[in-house]
């Protein structure tokens, strides 16, 4: 008797351990999205030259998710991993016809209410023009991101449309 406790005192003790080294940080950065443009894409929306915002976010809003993501579209919850992008691209107008230009951003949404328990469980970034590691948010940024995305259900803008 005395021994099954040791061994089972032992192995609660190896297990708590391992769950606290593979746990990431609270508020650890959120990575950028490899292969992001391989996942469903939800929508896009044209931002133009009439608009207010054109000169800071003109141009098209391509959103994508991953699996995970997909299934809260289908369950109206978004579980632990959903990760959404909006990649913003310039638009160029030629001959009257609006074509992509060079990518101004990728902005990313992640759900881990581990690592984000401040911002309602999702983390924010913004990673400039096509860069994998330029980061442009600061701390208040991603406040101002949450703030906003606070007014949605489970925090998300974009619906699936048929």
């Amino acid at each position: 008797m005395k021994r099954s406790l040791t061994v089972i005192l032992w192995i609660a003790v190896i297990i708590s351990g391992a769950a606290f080294i593979i746990r990431p940080k609270a508020d650890e950065p959120v990575p950028y999205p490899d292969g992001f443009r391989k996942w469903t894409h939800i929508k896009t929306g044209l931002i133009g030259p009439g608009s207010a915002g054109f000169k800071s976010t003109g141009g098209f809003h391509h959103i994508y998710a991953n699996d995970k993501a997909m299934q809260g579209y289908a369950s109206g919850y978004f579980p632990q991993g959903s990760i959404f992008v909006f990649d913003l691209i310039e638009g160029i107008e030629v001959d009257g016809n609006t074509a992509e230009g060079k990518r101004r951003q990728v902005d990313v949404m992640m759900k881990d209410s581990l690592r984000f328990p401040s911002t309602g469980g999702w983390g924010y970034e913004e990673f400039k023009g096509s860069s994998k590691t330029d980061r442009v948010l600061s701390e208040t940024g991603r406040t101002g991101c949450f703030s906003c995305h606070t007014k949605q259900a489970d925090y998300i803008f974009s619906e699936l449309r048929d």
